[in-house]
């Protein structure tokens, strides 16, 4: 075992403190990460304060990871020391169950294992990245590609994956309009792959902030959904509506901005169950969808696009003290647009 420091909370809405853990010894398939950044997430926040239901504790957060490989294990074949690599939402599957073997690990059939607030295999609980180092099986370990630094990849292997899949999913792409809801850690995000994919990008966000950032993140439209008459004149316009919000949504006016055939698909989530009125879909055939992280396979891909154009996520570095002031800035959507852990801070 290996004993490291980490900053955990150490139970439900309790402010997070620095604390040590123990890491298990690296096995036959292991790799060892040293990490160097961890992106902070909302779904770090739900968890933390249990809005999503009863959790884990003591809890070390942190599902955005991107390191060096340190240490691997005797059968490992994929990465070697001193490779850069990454760590997203999950840790391990069943790995054989039809969904597994079609490299659709975030949705095993028996459950994924999360890279924290969860049990492995092992029975003990899983620990995140807002610590110093993991130990994670090689194949749920992804390469950071040399054109991304580790810092603007770190938030990739979250708000990246849980835009680029849905997009990828639903053929975003030259001639489809898509709208990004939200202007957050993961609406950004969204901007920049639908941009790279080639569709036309319209922003929609409560007010207009941060109009001249999305824009420059390649959004072609920008509207304020504060504003009524957004409804009345966007009616029937997307192919695609991506809603990284996690608040309730009156999803029945939404679905209207849809046209036939649309698909409004949700990769936030709300803590609280939301109304639809069914004829907003029975009318233009339309799709209210969810979709989760990526596979393995797909959150690979993901980073080797984001290399190919250019781009990681929008950034702001801070030390591991101010996690929780940075907590209270997520929920004020006072951050531009990503907060990452610099972990030697910790």
């Amino acid at each position: 075992m290996t004993t490291v420091a980490a900053y955990a909370a150490p139970a439900a809405k309790a402010p997070l403190e620095r604390t040590t853990i123990e890491r298990r010894p690296v096995g036959e398939f292991d790799v060892l990460i040293d990490i160097k950044f961890a992106g902070i997430c909302h779904s770090d926040i739900h968890q933390a304060r249990e809005g999503w239901g009863e959790a884990i504790f003591p809890m070390v957060p942190g599902h955005e990871i991107a390191g060096i490989v340190s240490e691997v294990g005797p059968g490992v074949t994929k990465f070697a020391v001193g490779d850069r690599v990454g760590v997203g939402c999950m840790v391990d599957s069943c790995r054989t169950c039809e969904n597994c073997l079609a490299g659709l690990e975030q949705y095993c059939l028996g459950g994924n294992v999360g890279t924290y607030n969860a049990v492995g295999k092992d029975g003990e609980p899983t620990y995140g990245g807002y610590s110093q180092k993991v130990v994670v099986d090689e194949n749920f370990v992804v390469r950071v590609p040399d054109g991304l630094s580790l810092d603007v990849a770190a938030p990739l292997l979250c708000a990246g994956i849980t835009t680029y899949s849905p997009l990828r999913h639903w053929n975003a792409g030259p001639g489809k309009k898509v709208a990004v809801l939200g202007m957050g850690g993961l609406g950004h995000m969204g901007v920049k792959i639908a941009h790279a994919l080639g569709a036309e990008v319209t922003v929609l966000s409560q007010s207009l902030r941060k109009k001249d950032e999305g824009l420059k993140l390649g959004a072609d439209h920008y509207y304020a959904t504060s504003d009524e008459q957004t409804f009345q004149d966007l009616k029937g316009s997307f192919d695609l509506i991506l809603s990284t919000v996690s608040a309730p949504l009156d999803l029945d006016a939404y679905l209207a901005l849809l046209k036939t055939d649309g698909a409004f698909v949700n990769v936030g989530a709300p803590e609280e169950p939301v109304r639809l009125n069914l004829f907003s879909v029975i009318g233009g055939r339309k799709t209210l969808a969810g979709s989760g992280i990526g596979g393995i396979r797909e959150t690979q891909e993901m980073l080797d696009f984001c290399a190919e154009h250019g781009f990681g996520a929008e950034i702001e570095l801070i030390r591991a003290d101010q996690i929780n002031e940075a907590y209270e800035r997520v929920l004020a959507s006072d951050v531009r647009f990503r907060f990452v852990i610099d972990t030697a801070t910790i």
